[in-house]
């Protein structure tokens, strides 16, 4: 039942928008195939914008025959209703981190190994390689299809408790995590205390004392605004996160070949352009974050680094089995 009424919400919020638009806009719609797209990031976060870039290079090459609508800071709900969403078909596409999507396609929880990538380099040529094209196709069960790793960015660690310089400040601090089992047993293997909730509650999580910390991109945490109710940040680089540029299978199929083509060279392209966006967005974030916050910014050391990369060697262990030994070990070989 609880499920029954977040999709009539979802298609309510999506009907309201549509009903409110000008009327000659809704007679050019019924001409033209709608993509609704959603997000949970906020209008000025690089994610989104590459979205609003897709939307501009789709309607230009279609003439307007594929129109875009972009519902960004969780208007439709978190990553996993979105997802679900896009597998019912109410929206057409999205982009969401590989965690959460790994809840439904298990072996995209290879990207998301602690402490996997030192560098965007080294991921681009993985994610964008033969094994990430693989994984993309784990998707198609799912009733989606997997365009592209767009990038959200390296994680880091904020709090409110103390400062974090190495494993042992780790110990006990209520951290949110992704609503995804490998994080969680990541940041219990360094002595955490992981609490999975939605990106949408997190600002108040935070606010209310539900949770002592996050961890995010530091794009997230300037333009979500989270060193308002936090003291410590520390630039811990622990998780590489890709965000899966993804589909809809039925939207997919209801579109012409020259259509397709036009929506994967507007994917790539879009890619390319938030990549570049999110790396100027992270040098401004950190400079941001530095001369107009409180924030006390710590740099891990070579040495707490290594300690807790040593700490989760059990947890890589645990999903090279679940994911394929031989697939984790040829992603090792490419990165070392």
């Amino acid at each position: 039942m609880r499920k029954i009424g977040w999709l009539i919400g979802i298609l309510s919020l999506i009907l309201l928008g549509a009903c409110s638009k000008d009327p000659n806009s809704a007679l050019a719609a019924e001409s033209s195939k709608m993509m609704k797209i959603s997000v949970v990031t906020s209008e000025d976060r690089s994610l989104t914008k590459g979205l609003y870039k897709f939307k501009e290079i789709v309607e230009q090459e279609t003439d307007g025959a594929i129109r875009v609508e972009i519902y960004a800071d969780g208007q439709l709900g978190g990553d996993r209703e979105v997802f679900e969403s896009l597998q019912f078909g109410i929206i057409e596409a999205t982009t969401i981190s590989t965690g959460p999507v790994a809840s439904f396609a298990p072996r995209f929880s290879l990207f998301d190994f602690p402490f996997l990538f030192r560098d965007t380099e080294t991921a681009y040529e993985i994610l964008d390689g033969p094994i990430g094209n693989e994984i993309l196709e784990d998707l198609e069960d799912q009733n989606v299809i997997g365009l592209g790793y767009w990038e959200n960015g390296f994680r880091h660690l904020t709090n409110n408790k103390r400062e974090v310089k190495n494993i042992d400040d780790l110990k006990g601090l209520k951290i949110r995590t992704l609503e995804n089992d490998l994080h969680l047993d990541f940041w219990q293997a360094i002595g955490a205390n992981p609490t999975p909730l939605a990106y949408t509650e997190l600002f108040a999580g935070m606010q209310q004392g539900v949770v002592d910390g996050q961890e995010n991109p530091l794009g997230n945490v300037t333009t979500a605004k989270f060193y308002e109710v936090q003291k410590y940040l520390t630039k811990t680089n622990h998780i590489y996160n890709a965000s899966v540029f993804m589909i809809s299978r039925d939207f997919w199929d209801s579109l012409s070949e020259e259509e397709q083509e036009i929506i994967v060279k507007a994917s790539e392209e879009s890619k390319n352009y938030q990549r570049k966006l999110n790396a100027e967005e992270e040098e401004m974030a950190l400079d941001y974050l530095k001369a107009e916050t409180n924030l006390k910014i710590t740099e891990l050391s070579d040495e707490s680094y290594e300690e807790m990369f040593q700490a989760v060697q059990p947890v890589w262990e645990k999903y090279a089995d679940q994911i394929g030994e031989d697939l984790v070990e040829k992603v090792i070989k490419m990165v070392q």
